[in-house]
Order: C-alpha cells, then sequence, then structure tokens
C-alpha cells in the first residue's frame, strides 16, 4: 500500500519534461518582467559613462597634472553626437570623457551648461551608426504610480538598471548654484552615485526625465531619487545647443537682495533701480528713490507674474523663463503700500 501511494505521488512528476530542456528563462517571465527586459535593450545602447578629470598642484613640485574627478551618466540626444547629463557632473572638469556601450572612449567637448537647471550638453564626434538617441516622451502624461525604469552607472557600475514606480510629481530640488529645480519626479527607482545624468524612463522605453539628485543622509538609495522632467529638458537642451547657455528674456531691472527684503520683513522683489532704455523703465517701474528730506523711500516690489506669487528672485526668474522676448507679462506691485499693475513687454538679451 505503502508503495502505491508513492508511485502515485510521484507519478505526476515523471509526467512533467525536464525543466532545463522544456522550458527557457523567458518562458518563466511575466508580462512586467519581458516588458522591463525590452525597455533595458532598447534603450541602453543609449546610456553612455562620463568621467571627468580636473587639474591640480602638485605641493612640492608645484607642477600641474591631471587627476580624476568623479563619474557619472548620460545619454545619447542625437546622431549628431550631443551628449546629454547633470551638469554637477562635469562642474569643475578640465577633461571629459564619454564610453559609449562598445567601450569606446571619446573626448567630449562642452557645447552648453545651464546650472540652474543642472543639465548639460556634450558634444563627441563619434560616426552616426554609433549613437543611438533616446526618444523623448512627455512628462506631462506622468501620474503616481506609474513604473519607471533608470539606467546609469552608479558606483562606476556601467549600465545598471533599477526599477521603480513615480513617487510623487512637482517636487522642488536645490541646483548648483542654489537655484529652484521645480516640477521635478520623484521615484523609488535606486538612483546611487554615479547615476546622476542617466535617463528615467517609462515602460514604452521613452526618457521621461533626467536622474539627478537623491535624498540620502549616507549618500546612498533609500529610495527617494529626483529627475528633471523631459518637458524642461526639451526646452532647455536646443537653446544649450544653439547658445550654449539658457536664454532667458529681459525685464530690466536690478533688485534687493532677497536677505535684504527678508530682514525687513519684505516678501517679493524689491526694485533698486530700472535700467535705461529696458522694459521695466518704459513701463514705468520705480526703484528706490530720494524722499524731498533727503531720505531713501522703497519704490516698486513685484509680488507677481501674470498672478502667479513671486516670493523672491528665484521665483521671479522662474516665471520669466516660462516666457520669450517679445512677451507681455503683467507684474504685480507694491508701492507706498499700494498694489498696482503694470504691463511689460520683454526684451531680448543683449
Amino acid at each position: 500500500m505503502n508503495k502505491l501511494k508513492t508511485w502515485l505521488l510521484t507519478l505526476p512528476l515523471l509526467l512533467l519534461p525536464p525543466l532545463a530542456s522544456a522550458l527557457s528563462v523567458p518562458d518563466f517571465a511575466t508580462d512586467d518582467e519581458r516588458n522591463t527586459m525590452q525597455v533595458f535593450n532598447f534603450a541602453s545602447p543609449s546610456v553612455v559613462y562620463v568621467t571627468n578629470e580636473t587639474l591640480v598642484r602638485d605641493r612640492w613640485t608645484l607642477r600641474l597634472h591631471t587627476v580624476p574627478k568623479g563619474a557619472g551618466s548620460g545619454f545619447i540626444w542625437d546622431e549628431q553626437g550631443h551628449v546629454v547629463t547633470n551638469f554637477h557632473v562635469i562642474e569643475g572638469a578640465r577633461k571629459v570623457t564619454i564610453t559609449l556601450q562598445d567601450r569606446s572612449e571619446w573626448a567630449a567637448e562642452l557645447v552648453g551648461s545651464a546650472p540652474e537647471k543642472d543639465l548639460a550638453v556634450l558634444k563627441i564626434d563619434a560616426p552616426p551608426e554609433q549613437l543611438k538617441p533616446l526618444i523623448p516622451g512627455s512628462s506631462k502624461d506622468l501620474a503616481v504610480g506609474r513604473k519607471v525604469l533608470a539606467i546609469g552607472n552608479p558606483f562606476g557600475l556601467d549600465t545598471t538598471l533599477t526599477t521603480g514606480v513615480v513617487s510623487a510629481l512637482g517636487r522642488e530640488i536645490q541646483a548648483a548654484n542654489n537655484r529652484t529645480i521645480r516640477n521635478v519626479i520623484q521615484t523609488d527607482a535606486a538612483i546611487n552615485p554615479g547615476n546622476s545624468g542617466g535617463p528615467l524612463l517609462d515602460s514604452s522605453g521613452r526618457l521621461i526625465g533626467v536622474n539627478t539628485a537623491i535624498y540620502s543622509p549616507s549618500g546612498a538609495s533609500v529610495g527617494i531619487g529626483f529627475a528633471i522632467p523631459v518637458d524642461t529638458v526639451k526646452k532647455i537642451v536646443p537653446e544649450l545647443i544653439a547658445h550654449g547657455r539658457l536664454v532667458r528674456p529681459v525685464l530690466g531691472i536690478e533688485s534687493l537682495p532677497d536677505q535684504w527684503a527678508s530682514r525687513y520683513g519684505i516678501e517679493g522683489v524689491a526694485v533698486l533701480r530700472t535700467l535705461p532704455g529696458m522694459p521695466a523703465e518704459r513701463a514705468g517701474l520705480r526703484g528706490i528713490y530720494r524722499t524731498p528730506r533727503g531720505g531713501w523711500q522703497l519704490g516698486d516690489v513685484i509680488v507677481e507674474v501674470d498672478r502667479q506669487p513671486v516670493r523672491n528672485y528665484d521665483d521671479l526668474l522662474n516665471l520669466l523663463e516660462n516666457h520669450r522676448a517679445g512677451d507681455k507679462i503683467t507684474l504685480g506691485l507694491i508701492r507706498e503700500g499700494k498694489k498696482r499693475r503694470a504691463s511689460v513687454t520683454l526684451a531680448a538679451p543683449g
């Protein structure tokens, strides 16, 4: 009886084919796993390894020589050899080298940078057949919970994939020059040192962001990473290629430092003076002026742009970046305790 029972229990296993010959690894994969592998295989040839070197002076011989300064990630933007990465990855570098997936190394030239957005564009002279640009998506369609994939070179380990979801939208982080980067994507996909400048992708393999920072006391990933949204990247990168810098329309004012305004309880941008012939002067804005008794009187304080609040100079610059030269904006001003509005036509930078 026991032998019969054992034989009946073993029978189902005997009827199964050998695992090694009957099933390959992809047969085990779920739809989500297949998607992850497809996106990685599609996008990884576009991801590059960015290394930079800087000059140092030997304290004993006083000779200058180059030393490794850091490394990060980037990705191919177009077939002309433009590569997008973070500004902080190449900041202060004397020499930048791009390593493609085929292990070929190329000297990179800095085309342009926007420290206030932590973006930079490099260029290499690799042949077009070695360059596979990523396909830009749209960050407008993102929602919390959407699957995302990050590819980069964390800790120097090239072409590493991590996955996660969009954890939050509309975050703000500080750039290297203390400017605020707005509408940032927060993700729980592991982003470690070296991932900076690499792409954040959606499940269709489209670029939706540039990985830029982690929030971690230890410097390692703790499930809170940030990426600059692709809609910002699509706006800035062409300007960096064309002009080498971010082109912002001009209002034509000099402002008092935010620290001064904060000290005296002023919220907004206090106008120190207007520049001759510029939009602010033509619109009648007023800077600090002398009173008949010889004292100084605060002029206009900018508190709104098109009814969007302006708390400091950083807010003002971020709002102006949404416009082009020739655009007409409406400023909300406080003058002598009373609120007024002024229509200003922005000018091109000189």
